[in-house]
């Protein structure tokens, strides 16, 4: 099989037939009706060039000097002895009870074992990346792959998709070093829809400004950005969705249920305007719309509803238009233009004019009791107190928040529709929120559900005889056109938002801007053939990094710290460091703070004055700016944790993704409990987790319940706000001042309101923790995916067994290996209770709890009355990639770590506990994915096995069309029959309009022009114009003339009554399509379809047909060919007269 998919044209091979579609040489052109459209100096940079697609010579000796370089480094790890940081490190412990369960480390291979390889045509992209960039949409045509994002469109030749990155205009840009090639537009506003237009070679995109925009294919690579052919302002509000009829019209889809359709006349008019003339061709369409609502709205009444048009799809084999919004769904004549049906996502008509959207009625009710009707229930228990009243309504409007959380939203949407499609079969299939997918006919009629994952639905591809899914957790999924479940796998790490397929792949796109390639055929047995040859080839697209983290604790006691201090906790180790992971405990304390720390929580708010002294002293301690950067901190009442990166490893340093979890009062106050963050590090994930678990000697089991917890549900996400601005600062207000005025009254009145006032905060509290975590992931913890995972902070973990005097005894001696065995934290560790299989330095410093402030040495250990036992409460721990004590840094143990110091800083005397850093050496293996894209390539269109299997699955089974040429008359109808040959495959057909002429004196055909994405004329009907046809088995398909021969223009949506009678004769090409169900390659036969004005006789073929006429409905046919493209046919054809 050809590495490129190509179109095959076996029935007429001598012909060219097809004159606006391709030229002699065989390269594919415009329209001519283009061309004194796209005739422009300005767009010499856009023509195609051959250079583009293959890379440069100086571009193959780097690649292959880097697989060089990495076959180096292989063998290197393979012959040399340890280096230097590895014999240098500190001995470890490690935790009982790792590798199973959530404990387990993540399964890595050099191809991941849970899918099918797949094609990285542009790998995951840092998020810091993509500000402003973000794709959205992606589409293919017959020979590129198209991407919309919020700065403009861009473009991939298939051509170069196994290439090395170049970047866009030969300049490599942040978050695409590893792109394949590829060529932008300038910039736009966001382009948030796609629809292609293979016929007249364009692909137009609606945009956030309202604006269509048209974009000539085949750009260019290496050149400046490609500007629009054709731009308009088509909605006032963002166009979400766009559509082209099976009649060539352009219909685009807004807020409000505006759906606007562009006329095909008219477009073709503005392409075909000289140079002279173009400036008037963006007022021209702006002014030829036609406004579907004001089409279907009576005596004031519009009967579609006004929620936003987020869908709309073709129904080529009906020729009717599917438009949709979250909850209903309108089907349109894509001919007439004839509102045909509304019905809801239940399959219920719904005929009524649409009323705003307004709060779900539930949860009016709920606030309703809770607050309106709190007064009536406070008369009927007078013996409450005002201060418990208070405590009431505001628990009250906290279990408001709860239910409502629990509902998702603000409202049960589990049902709303998320995605919609058409099958080869004409079935139409929808997703929804709760990852139902609903299958429907042609008509609107609700068919049958299927239920395979509880994730919403995203979006739908259809290739061949199967359904591609693509669901919110970044699940992909695989049906056949029954329904039945094929297969399945996580194919990105964030939401699959859309997919498209083209050049034998079905692209993915994640909301983090991936995009990835998954062969037709997957899941099949092509799968685990090219996973071992990729597999077997690690060795050249391996690369190893090596980087040192820097991870230091402290619990600062509510105190602040010198500047000496900070020198001598991080900035005296921070010399050759890359990252540095600060963790701080009791930054600020007290009942009040954390009351309002937790409704700060509530609605997304976090941080404090105190937190943000700390963090500017560090970055000043570590030249933040120059040095180093900021890339992310959290902070949870008393809480923060913050990182720092060194600015020449920035770029590989991404996604930095927060959380907290608190442990205190009721699991809602900050006072105890965890912070983290988690970052990609060259493409590695790993999370730094701050705690500050219970106190007290005997508090053992509730410090393993602390960690329990944080471990099982810490979440991470970008900050955001889980109500809108204007209700979660309405909500934090209104909290804020209830809680204010509880602590007036707490001082003023009681002086044991505190629990109350921690209850309160509590209840709001834990509200936002479920609404959080209502859409969360449920199953394996977050933090066991993670390649690295270290805990920081104050555990709080005790000596037991031994007297204050004894400690300090053997503190003074230092003997830490007996003080060690009565370590809480050890043994729990050991007993396999907390921190499964984790492992920490051997500790060789004394305690670092408790000390009196600003006494130095080991005399400053706690004198006062308590006289705390010495502990060692601050620690630092990890786990990394290895399964095992021993084990190679490589992409199936991807991170390996060691520990190079371990120490804590006793000369800081500004709490009562000392600081604890720890420096880790940590080698990752990652892939070069410029590289392995290659080795993909490579084995793609080298391998035997591989190109056998692929020529089996793609045959294209044996087909017979009845006829080649139809003469239709007022309304006939001529049936075309198709027969599929062959006893063992099925075959897939379309049909399509290649142009349209007008018929000459003589008999004669002009040029054939196509309408809009190969449309058909209004007067010709195909029906079905595509079908599946089982093997050994005839489709029938009705060749209709509809009486259509009068044109009504509009201007500015207002019918203006020109009428023009169009009494020539016609002529049209259709193409019909053939292939098998794994194949983007066509067998094409072509039928000459006639139109006579009743009581005209027009000859066919002056030859062999000169004694039959064509009369009324009688139907000319040729003998049965073979689509093999057999002479005779041809040489029929010749005869004809033809254009």
């Amino acid at each position: 099989m050809d590495k490129y998919p190509t179109q095959k044209d076996d029935v007429f091979p001598s012909l060219n037939l097809h004159p606006s579609y391709s030229s002699d040489d065989g390269s594919n052109r415009t329209p001519k009706f283009f061309d004194r459209f796209y005739d422009s100096s300005s767009d010499d940079d856009f023509c195609p060039s051959s250079s583009a697609a293959a890379p440069s010579i100086s571009e193959g000796v780097e690649n292959a000097g880097r697989r060089l370089d990495y076959m180096i480094q292989f063998l290197e790890r393979k012959l040399s002895s340890p280096d230097h940081d590895r014999t240098r490190a500190l001995p470890e412990f490690v935790g009982k009870g790792g590798g199973t369960g959530m404990f387990k480390v993540p399964v890595h291979a050099s191809v991941h074992p849970g899918r099918p390889p797949s094609l990285e045509v542009r790998p995951h992209p840092l998020r810091e990346t993509q500000i402003g960039c973000f794709l959205r949409s992606v589409v293919c045509t017959e020979s590129q792959l198209w991407a919309g994002q919020e700065c403009g469109v861009r473009v991939w030749n298939f051509a170069d998709l196994y290439g090395s990155a170049c970047g866009a205009g030969g300049v490599t840009r942040s978050g695409d070093e590893e792109t394949a090639p590829f060529c932008e537009s300038v910039q736009t506003p966001a382009a948030i829809c796609l629809v292609v237009d293979e016929a007249n070679r364009v692909v137009w995109s609606g945009h956030k400004d309202g604006k269509v925009r048209a974009w000539k294919m085949d750009q260019r690579l290496g050149d400046a950005p490609f500007t629009e052919c054709l731009a308009w302002q088509a909605h006032r509000t963002p166009v979400l969705s766009l559509v082209m009829t099976s009649y060539g019209d352009l219909w685009s889809g807004s807020e409000g249920g505006v759906i606007k359709m562009w006329p095909w006349e008219t477009i073709e008019k503005v392409f075909s305007l000289t140079m002279e003339e173009r400036h008037m061709a963006a007022l021209l369409v702006e002014r030829s719309f036609i406004d579907l609502r004001s089409q279907v709205t009576v005596n004031g009444v519009c009967n579609i509803l006004a929620s936003d048009v987020k869908y709309m799809i073709s129904d080529n084999c009906r020729a009717k238009v599917w438009s949709a919004g979250y909850q209903s769904f309108a089907l349109w004549d894509a001919r007439t233009r004839e509102l045909l049906k509304v019905f809801n996502v239940d399959g219920q008509m719904e005929n009524r004019v649409d009323i705003s959207p307004v709060q779900d009625p539930a949860f009016d009710e709920e606030w309703k009791m809770k607050f309106v009707s709190s007064s009536k229930k406070d008369k009927l228990q007078a013996s409450f107190s005002f201060l418990q009243r208070s405590r009431n309504a505001i628990m009250g409007a906290a279990d408001a928040v709860r239910r409502v959380a629990a509902k998702g939203a603000f409202g049960d949407d589990s049902r709303r529709t998320e995605a919609l499609v058409m099958t080869i079969d004409g079935m139409i299939w929808t997703g929804c929120t709760s990852g139902l997918l609903v299958q429907w006919d042609g008509n609107g009629n609700r068919l049958q559900d299927f239920h395979y994952h509880s994730f919403a639905v995203q979006c739908f591809c259809t290739f061949g005889s199967r359904i591609w899914v693509g669901y919110v957790s970044g699940t992909v999924q695989v049906l056949d056109l029954e329904g039945n479940l094929l297969g399945g796998w996580i194919a990105h790490d964030s939401p699959v938002i859309n997919m498209t397929s083209g050049a034998g792949y079905v692209f993915t796109l994640a909301n983090d801007g991936g995009i990835r390639g998954w062969n037709t055929t997957s899941p099949g047995p092509l799968d685990s053939i090219l996973s071992s040859e990729l597999a077997g080839k690690e060795f050249l697209y391996t690369r190893l990094e090596n980087l040192k983290i820097l991870a230091g604790t402290w619990n600062v006691g509510q105190g602040r710290a010198s500047h000496d201090s900070l020198i001598s906790w991080l900035g005296s180790a921070a010399s050759d460091v890359g990252i540095i992971v600060v963790g701080l405990q009791e930054v600020e304390m007290g009942a009040g703070f954390l009351a309002m720390s937790a409704a700060k929580e509530t609605v997304g708010l976090e941080g404090s004055a105190v937190g943000q002294w700390w963090l500017d002293m560090i970055g000043r301690t570590l030249d933040e700016g120059s040095i180093f950067e900021r890339v992310g901190s959290r902070q949870l009442a008393g809480l923060l944790i913050a990182v720092w990166v060194r600015n020449n490893i920035r770029a590989h340093v991404g996604d930095v993704d927060a959380a907290a979890v608190p442990c205190g009062f009721g699991r809602a106050i900050g006072n105890k409990g965890a912070v983290g963050l988690r970052m990609r590090v060259y493409n590695r994930i790993m999370c730094f987790v701050n705690c500050h678990f219970a106190a007290h000697l005997e508090a053992v089991n509730r410090r393993n319940a602390d960690f329990d917890h944080v471990y099982r549900t810490m979440i991470f996400s970008r900050p955001s706000n889980p109500f809108n601005a204007t209700t979660g600062m309405m909500l934090y207000l209104f909290l804020s001042c209830s809680l204010a005025c509880l602590m007036c009254l707490y001082w003023l009145l009681y002086s044991s309101s505190l629990p109350l006032l921690l209850s309160v905060a509590a209840g709001v509290s834990s509200a936002v923790q479920m609404l959080r975590s209502a859409n969360s992931v449920e199953g394996t913890p977050e933090l066991s995916e993670a390649d690295m995972v270290v805990f920081l902070g104050d555990f709080n973990y005790r000596l037991d067994g031994i007297s204050y005097d004894e400690a300090r005894d053997f503190v003074s001696q230092r003997c830490f290996d007996w003080l060690k065995e009565r370590d809480q934290l050890r043994a729990e560790m050991e007993a396999g209770n907390v921190f499964q299989g984790m492992r920490e330095a051997v500790i060789r410093f004394p305690p670092t709890y408790k000390f009196e402030r600003h006494q130095a040495g080991l005399a400053g250990y706690d004198s006062g009355e308590k006289k705390r036992i010495p502990a060692w409460c601050d620690r630092i721990l990890y786990r990394d990639s290895r399964s095992a004590a021993v084990a190679e840094c490589n992409l199936e143990c991807p991170v390996v770590s060691s520990i190079l110091q371990y120490e804590a800083c006793m000369d800081v005397t500004d709490s009562d506990h000392k600081p604890v850093r720890c420096m880790f050496s940590v080698d990752i293996a990652r892939v070069d994915e410029s590289v392995r894209r290659q080795e993909f390539g490579e084995i793609i269109g080298s391998n035997k096995r591989i190109r056998h299997m692929l020529e089996e699955l793609c045959k294209i089974p044996d087909t017979i069309v009845s006829t080649n040429n139809i003469i239709l008359q007022n309304q006939d109808t001529s049936i075309l029959r198709i027969t599929n040959k062959s006893g063992k495959y099925e075959a897939l057909f379309e049909i399509i309009c290649e142009g349209q002429s007008t018929i000459k004196e003589g008999g004669l055909a002009s040029d054939h022009q196509p309408r809009g994405s190969f449309g058909f004329p209004r007067w010709l009907e195909v029906n079905p114009a595509s079908a599946i046809i089982k093997p050994d088995h005839v489709t029938e398909v009705a060749v209709h003339h509809e009486e259509f021969q009068t044109l009504e223009e509009f201007v500015d949506g207002i019918a203006q009554n020109w009428w023009c009678e169009d009494s020539r004769d016609k002529e049209v090409i259709l193409v019909v399509k053939i292939r098998g169900k794994f194949t983007t390659e066509t067998r094409n036969h072509r039928i000459r379809v006639r139109y006579c004005i009743a009581a005209k006789k027009l000859p066919i073929d002056s030859k062999s047909n000169s004694s039959r006429q064509a009369q009324g409905t009688v139907l000319h046919r040729s003998d049965i060919q073979r689509l093999s493209g057999s002479s005779d046919v041809v040489a029929h054809l010749r005869n004809m007269h033809s254009p």
